[in-house]
């Protein structure tokens, strides 16, 4: 991803085709072939070699292709060779789902339309201010690129004019209505002309986009290409189930332990973003977080510092990371499952690009394998699963790298005073083997056997317990708080905003009295502060949620078991997120 409109995308523009078709012979105007080739490209990717004639001959065209594909040149050339430099009018308008992609297709736009000195390209997005945007409008900007909420604005204002427009893509449209732009996107289309040629681009065909086909575009042509299960090839796809309050410990050792450059992890919410990527930074990883809260200015200077090797981690919303493309990404985590399948392809996209390898870790809760399920017909991939890294894999991989830097420390020399103090502990008898052993756990900060945190008690092992923690007893509690077993869950519709309300309603207590929320199927667990009195219990347990009675108590643990085990897997749910 280009941090400015005025840089080449790093999507591909085209690749060899099997029948070795060049640009040349695609009936393009000479200086867009003359641009292309100075990007050093001569033979189109499938989906430019099929959609670029249908454009030219005027008709609209539904384009299934996935990000990487070479769609922004299988649009952006025909866009271009319809042009007129000469009318300052805008001809073309381009809506994409976010501003990292507008600004993406802006910059690839501009590079095509190097040899023609008369065309301007803006890029319109939230974010940033509007003044320079207004300005390059009244100037007059032959090509727009925009996000539906800040394209709209400038209509209302008056600043775009859609009057002259002849020419209109959707990109990744099916992302585009996901996030909840379909209403925007018939706003902008109420202020252009009926006569138009429209091309919409999709990873996927949901019935929404085929409503949007059906009432906007004229006896479309439909190509698919690149099925979605090809553009993750590239890609090692696994998972591992992890309890949710493991989650962070877990992700910690799987970085720890990936030989990857750099990586990005994968939550819903701007609020899991802000808390994962504390959590990583507390644990001595350098990673940052981008979301939609995040500043234009600030998410460029981030994207360049996991460009220039100075980050190694991105904690990312989808929005926040689509159209980004690093080399250095060789691993992505899903800390959260997506809540739809083809947001996993999105999601794994940004590693295994281009002919790069990849990998992609999913955590699962327990209850989550249907959500798996979902993701292998979609991709029509088997993910394999895997055992998350323990606390000694974490201090062998860094003991490692530290042997491995030996050599070139020994090289650098002075070392005189360090080996003449390892020498007097020779001479008192110190085992040799014994003694390297002992720094290099030192090193790594192995500092013997202690009391492990609940946290970082999970291994795999524990995978298969009834999501307590794989104790079999009572779940330790924050310093201060008390463990409380209501009876309400999942199956009753409980959701953490009730149940705080109802105790807090019930027992004259503050939503700072409330600590942790684990949501079960048929009963959850409540964090409060200090511990209730037998009043307060009896008014809590009174109140409803669903119609049923909470029921509090203090947690006491599972019940002993006088029966073979059953696997409640499936019962675990935290809202917490």
């Amino acid at each position: 991803m280009n941090s400015s409109a005025n840089g080449a995308s790093e999507e591909k523009i085209g690749r060899p085709s099997e029948s070795e078709l060049t640009f040349a012979e695609l009936d393009l105007p000479a200086h867009l072939v003359q641009a292309v080739s100075a990007l050093g490209f001569t033979s189109p990717s499938p989906i430019q070699a099929r959609a670029i004639p249908v454009l030219l001959s005027g008709r609209d065209l539904i384009g299934v292709a996935q990000t990487g594909t070479g769609k922004t040149a299988a649009f952006g050339l025909p866009l271009l060779a319809n042009i007129n430099p000469n009318d300052r009018a805008t001809q073309a308008l381009v809506l994409a789902p976010t501003r990292e992609l507008a600004l993406q297709v802006a910059g690839a736009l501009e590079t095509f339309a190097s040899e023609m000195p008369n065309v301007r390209v803006t890029a319109l997005y939230g974010g940033a201010p509007y003044m320079p945007q207004e300005k390059a409008l009244s100037r007059g900007s032959q090509v727009v690129v925009g996000t539906p909420g800040r394209v709209i604005d400038h209509l209302k204002r008056g600043n775009l004019r859609l009057e002259d427009l002849c020419y209109l893509v959707l990109d990744e449209a099916d992302e585009m209505l996901r996030m909840g732009f379909a209403e925007d996107v018939d706003e902008i289309l109420s202020f252009s002309p009926s006569q138009k040629q429209v091309a919409l681009f999709s990873a996927t065909m949901p019935p929404a986009i085929q409503r949007v086909a059906a009432e906007h575009m004229t006896d479309p042509e439909s190509i698919a290409v690149a099925r979605q299960s090809t553009t993750v090839e590239s890609v090692t796809q696994e998972y591992a189930v992890v309890p949710f309050r493991h989650k962070i410990g877990a992700l910690s050792r799987v970085l720890a332990t990936s030989d990857t450059d750099a990586a990005i992890v994968f939550v819903r919410t701007r609020a899991a973003a802000e808390e994962v990527g504390a959590a990583l930074v507390e644990r001595g990883i350098v990673a940052a977080t981008i979301s939609g809260d995040v500043a234009q200015k600030d998410r460029e200077r981030i994207v360049a510092r996991l460009r220039d090797g100075s980050l190694d981690v991105l904690v990312a919303t989808d929005v926040a990371a689509r159209g980004l493309d690093v080399e250095r990404i060789g691993l992505v985590v899903n800390f959260d499952v997506p809540g739809e399948p083809e947001a996993y392809v999105h999601r794994i996209g940004r590693t295994g690009r281009a002919g790069r390898t990849g990998r992609a870790l999913t955590f699962l809760t327990p209850h989550e394998r249907g959500k798996l399920r979902a993701i292998e017909r979609t991709t029509r991939q088997k993910l394999v699963e895997v055992e998350i890294p323990s606390p000694a894999d974490v201090s062998r991989m860094k003991t490692r790298n530290l042997l491995r830097s030996i050599p070139a420390r020994i090289e650098k020399g002075r070392l005189g005073m360090y080996r003449e103090l390892v020498s007097d502990l020779l001479a008192d008898g110190a085992d040799p083997t014994e003694l390297a052993a002992a720094l290099c756990a030192i090193a790594v900060g192995d500092n013997g056997p202690q009391p492990r945190d609940a946290e970082e008690e999970f291994t795999g092992a524990s995978l298969r317990g009834d999501d307590r923690g794989g104790r079999g007893n009572v779940l330790p509690s924050s310093k201060g708080f008390t463990t409380y077993k209501v009876s309400v869950g999942h199956s009753h519709g409980a959701k953490p905003p009730a149940i705080v309300g109802a105790i807090t309603g019930e027992a004259g207590l503050h939503g700072k009295d409330i600590g942790k929320i684990d949501i079960f199927g048929n009963f959850s667990l409540v964090e409060i502060q200090g511990e209730l009195s037998p009043a307060a219990i009896e008014k809590i347990s009174k109140a409803r949620i669903g119609g049923r009675m909470l029921r509090i108590a203090k947690d006491t643990g599972p019940k002993p078991r006088t029966e073979p085990k059953k696997d409640f897997s499936r019962r675990r749910k935290n809202d917490r997120y």
